[in-house]
């Protein structure tokens, strides 16, 4: 191991000590959990604020202590030992690889990497005046097109063997069981690939799609990134690792290792997160029996809502408008006066620091020494932290969250500021697509309930007389 890998994992497990939580077992939302079944009783909030949608064993946020959890490995310890290709493994199959699934894993996620195809269809597209996201969920669907046979007529589910259009439900206003399987649902056998279709390892219900999307997202992020800037996509390098390549295609040149692990740190980080927006989002799509990619295609959309995604960005044009440490008391001064909302700031689950901030905010710094510019930056955000903290941290429990400084640690890595969303779509579709597999395994259709506080009785009125 080389020095550099050394240095970031001692700055990583220097960070897990760092971190105050409860012994493991002896927290009482473990005791909760443990023995609950179906139907379960649960305060829901708007915006379903607080409604359990279903059981997983995929990854688990702990606000209140501070703790995230991939399949139960502690995320300092997985960024401190792991790779990004052995944590989608993880995510995806639920336990860690050993040396031949690791290596077979990752030579199909070198094969993939390639799509010359996918990217010739890119170019003739107007990247250049389209919103990184929007391009990538284009890219996507061309990445669909050419993996998956269900964009042919014969992979269309058979209307035989649908029911009638949204109605596998309960009725609404029965009050809900809890049952295990949906009340009505469509037959299987539509998942079978037609006898007539091209033997693909593009099975859109299979693994192995989700490993084209988290292999193929990176590659057209950085096309993404080059096209915008009207330069040609670069091929990948296959003597490269995942977070090297994503950022060799992006900059033409080879990352030096501290930039290469910093990169997968960042990857990991990103790749999971309890039942956000977007995981959301491709669950529901996937949960109708569409496909992984179309369900990929949602979590991008979502991910694109300023609500979701696209703080780091913010943050980098606060810093720089504050533009120094000295700047600070009085920037921040005049912010909370205004009442202006601070980016990178609290978080909607962790009323603790967030931990993936906790490994970043070092990693800023480690970036920070051979950039004099990200040292400026960093130095900024080390004086806002302390600001914010000293005068929300106890009373309001207000701390920097994992958008306070990526965009510092890619912005060393001269990340273009408008890809910085793109790559947590990158890092993010391992989470999505290991989540969406696991749904599908007893899949139910979503159909929350809605209150309806509108009028009854209302009588026609023709239009003559309105």
């Amino acid at each position: 191991m080389e020095r550099t890998e050394e240095s970031i994992t001692e700055l990583i497990l220097r960070a897990k000590k760092e971190t105050s939580s409860r012994p493991k077992g002896t927290d009482p939302i473990f005791d909760q959990m443990r023995g609950v079944d179906w139907p379960i009783t649960c305060t829901v909030g708007p915006g379903l604020e607080g409604a359990i949608a279903c059981k997983s064993r995929v990854g688990f946020v702990n606000g209140s202590a501070g703790t995230l959890i991939y399949r139960g490995y502690d995320i300092f310890d997985l960024c401190a030992h792991s790779s990004f290709e052995e944590v989608s493994y993880l995510l995806l199959y639920g336990d860690l690889p050993d040396e031949k699934e690791l290596d077979s894993f990752s030579s199909r996620l070198r094969e993939y990497r390639f799509m010359p195809n996918t990217l010739r269809m890119m170019m003739s597209a107007p990247v250049e005046r389209m919103n990184p996201m929007a391009a990538l969920r284009v890219g996507t669907n061309f990445m669909h097109q050419r993996q998956t046979w269900r964009d042919s007529d014969g992979g269309r589910p058979p209307l035989e063997d649908a029911i009638a259009s949204d109605e596998d439900s309960i009725p609404m206003e029965t009050r809900p069981t809890g049952g295990k399987r949906a009340v009505y649902e469509f037959l299987r056998r539509h998942l079978s690939r037609p006898s007539d279709a091209t033997p693909s390892s593009g099975d859109a219900e299979g693994i192995d799609s989700c490993i084209h999307l988290i292999s193929g997202m990176s590659t057209l992020a950085a096309a993404i990134g080059r096209l915008r800037r009207g330069r040609l996509p670069i091929e990948p390098d296959p003597e490269l690792g995942h977070a090297a390549n994503l950022l060799y295609m992006m900059t033409g040149q080879r990352p030096t290792p501290l930039e290469e692990r910093v990169m997968d740190v960042a990857l990991i980080l990103h790749a999971d997160h309890g039942m956000n927006a977007s995981t959301f989002a491709c669950m529901v799509v996937a949960s109708t029996m569409s496909d992984v990619y179309f369900s990929v295609d949602a979590g991008i959309g979502a991910l694109n809502g300023p609500l979701h995604g696209g703080a780091n960005e913010e943050v980098t044009r606060v810093l720089r408008e504050i533009g120094s440490p000295d700047r600070v008391p009085g920037w921040y001064r005049e912010a909370r006066s205004a009442e202006r909302k601070i980016p990178g700031f609290g978080h909607r689950v962790y009323k603790t620091y967030d931990p993936r901030a906790r490994v970043l905010a070092p990693l800023a710094g480690m970036m920070a020494e051979s950039n004099p510019d990200c040292s400026q930056m960093y130095a900024t955000a080390k004086g806002l932290e302390e600001m914010v903290v000293s005068d929300l941290g106890a009373e309001k429990r207000v701390f920097p969250n994992v958008d306070f400084y990526s965009g510092i640690v890619y912005h060393g890595m001269d990340v273009p500021e408008d890809l910085y969303t793109v790559l947590f779509a990158v890092s993010r579709v391992s989470g999505w697509t290991a989540r969406v597999m696991e749904y599908l395994d007893n899949n139910r259709i979503f159909r929350p309930r809605s209150l309806y506080i509108g009028d009854f009785d209302r009588e026609y009125i023709p239009m003559e007389n309105r």
